[in-house]
């Protein structure tokens, strides 16, 4: 009689790679929820409630457009992982609601009115976030450091995030961006002759924990090729630190460029290069469907 022995954490591994990756994903972004709510009790005074009311928005939005404009109702995945973030990052003036009601609207729409050739070019929760705090930036803030630097919990998030991220092949995405953003703010601290860890030390809170795990790596918003992926990261975290050095030298701009730098960073970067890497992907199609074949050659595709 044969025993069979426990799984291994290679068999879970290897297991992994059959599940849908956005399940991973979810999986993820309700880890980090979790790990706030124990750590940090992130939803006392009525959090539970705003949860709930960024999820309801986010999955009946998703629902309904998507049954009205494509005939079905989509995997509401994305919804989900839109009402979390929605949920983890924004902090309104009191106990408003309806910030989370049209933030959520906002997000989910977004897909499904500024596309380009079916693609959507912004991320959702991204393009929500600082579409409200463009608009209403005395009402809303945004959860920045308030994770603090406990290394447990930041290490149960980095170790699940970056497995996961690798799993679901983005996390060249994830390792390009964290670098660049070290180097960058190494240089940004050794020309202004300020202490490194404070330039730094950012990356450790939720903001940039769900940013480059879940906004910058999102697979309808990247370009398709692998070394212009981790050129757009690199261009997102230059232009942050360019944000960042305009706000330390009091330049006049929008609240929403101070109070988060890599979501306003990756808003204005990243539709140019999506919509870019449509563009070519557009005239490279047209210049194969021009190019004549030869009589009795064999067609190449």
């Amino acid at each position: 009689m044969t025993v069979s022995s426990p799984p291994t954490l290679l068999h879970w591994w290897k297991r992994s790679g059959q599940l849908d990756p956005r399940y991973l994903i979810m999986f993820l972004i309700t880890l980090v929820l979790v790990a706030a709510q124990l750590r940090y009790h992130m939803f006392g005074g009525g959090g539970y409630v705003r949860l709930g009311v960024a999820l309801l928005t986010c999955l009946v939005t998703e629902a309904l457009l998507s049954w009205f404009l494509r005939g079905t109702i989509v995997n509401l995945q994305s919804a989900y992982v839109s009402g979390l973030s929605l949920t983890l990052l924004i902090k309104p003036q009191g106990d408003a609601l309806w910030p989370f009601v049209l933030g959520g609207f906002l997000a989910i729409a977004s897909k499904y009115v500024l596309q380009l050739r079916g693609n959507h070019l912004w991320n959702p929760t991204n393009f929500a976030i600082v579409t409200l705090l463009l608009a209403a930036p005395s009402r809303i803030s945004v959860l920045s450091h308030q994770f603090g630097n406990d290394l447990l919990t930041n290490l149960v998030i980095w170790c699940f995030g970056l497995a996961i991220t690798t799993r679901v092949r983005v996390v060249h995405i994830t390792l390009t961006y964290v670098a660049s953003f070290l180097v960058v703010n190494a240089l940004r601290s050794a020309l202004l002759g300020q202490p490194l860890a404070p330039e730094i030390a950012p990356i450790t809170g939720p903001m940039y924990q769900l940013f480059i795990f879940f906004m910058i790596t999102d697979p309808r918003t990247v370009v398709r090729s692998r070394r212009w992926q981790m050129a757009v990261a690199v261009i997102i975290a230059v232009a942050e630190a360019l944000i960042r050095f305009a706000s330390d030298q009091a330049w006049p701009l929008p609240v929403a460029f101070n109070a988060a730098p890599p979501l306003v960073a990756l808003a204005l970067v990243g539709p140019v290069a999506k919509w870019i890497d449509l563009w070519r992907g557009g005239q490279a199609k047209a210049g194969s469907a021009a190019i004549p074949r030869s009589t009795g050659s064999a067609a190449t595709s």
